[in-house]
């Protein structure tokens, strides 16, 4: 079995549509269809959540000729904001089975089923043909993948010349350990992060270039700092991305926030452009 199979667990729960379905009830969207916004604090499985999407989509020129591939779709809530805004066509894959029929379901739900699919796939083997597309997002998805050389070697293969690799991820800062469990694994086993200088030199043995590069920490222990205080003063929604984690997920958030403030990881946004 291969370390990134290994990860599955941490976010397989059983299925995921029948605690969807009952959670967009409690919301009231039981008899109306939701907007893409309606649902970020659920689908936005990332530091800084919509804010960080909304982000990372006005570093690329997208329009409704824009061919996406979303590298580890989750939910599917960025690839809905970007055919949403943009009326770009997102294809997404992800290594769970409930995930892609969670996106599924929630793509039906908010009308966005003709701009956006999602499939079953491995982000180190991706089953499309070379060029196929304009830009390759990821999203807090590289923290779960050991071979690094290889998930950077496959976006450059699927993207067109001239084509976008887009990022945010979280990477080490330092050499102290992280403080576990976080979102994206319960303990170090299934946690592949890098330094940045390692994440930047893959990428350009890879063969991209780097059209920007920015360090998003100090805005994200910001967020989180903002999150923290909402939590404090709020009842837990109906639809939060603990209908998907499960009750841990706070701890989960509380420690990658920990992490950051402790510079012990740190948070990348990167634009790539294949020659």
């Amino acid at each position: 079995m291969s370390k990134e199979a290994n990860v599955n667990p941490h976010y397989e729960r059983g299925s995921l549509v029948e605690r969807l379905e009952a959670a967009l009830a409690a919301d009231g969207f039981d008899t109306r269809p939701p907007r893409p916004e309606d649902l970020a604090a659920l689908d936005q499985f990332h530091s800084r959540g919509l804010d960080a999407t909304v982000e990372l989509a006005q570093a690329l020129d997208l329009d409704s000729t824009t061919r996406v591939l979303d590298i580890g779709s989750g939910l599917g809530g960025p690839s809905r904001y970007l055919a949403a805004t943009y009326g770009c066509n997102v294809h997404g894959i992800d290594l769970s089975q409930s995930f892609v029929d969670a996106a599924t379901f929630l793509a039906a739900k908010t009308g966005l089923g003709d701009r956006v699919s999602y499939q079953c796939a491995n982000a180190l083997s991706l089953p499309f043909e070379a060029e196929a597309f304009d830009v390759a997002w990821t999203q807090h998805v590289a923290m779960n993948i050991a071979d690094r050389a290889t998930l950077y070697s496959e976006a450059f293969r699927v993207l067109r010349p001239g084509g976008r690799f887009a990022i945010f991820d979280v990477v080490a800062a330092s050499d102290e350990p992280l403080h576990y469990p976080v979102p994206w694994a319960p303990g170090p086993e299934t946690s592949f992060v890098v330094t940045v200088e390692r994440m930047r030199d893959v990428l350009l043995e890879a063969g991209f270039s780097i059209a920007s590069w920015t360090d998003s920490t100090a805005a994200g222990l910001a967020w989180f700092a903002q999150r923290r205080e909402r939590e404090q003063q709020q009842a837990m929604p109906a639809l939060g991305l603990h209908v998907v984690m499960g009750p841990g997920f706070r701890e989960m958030t509380g420690n990658l926030a920990r992490n950051l403030r402790e510079g012990r990881a740190a948070l990348i946004q990167a634009i790539l452009l294949k020659p």
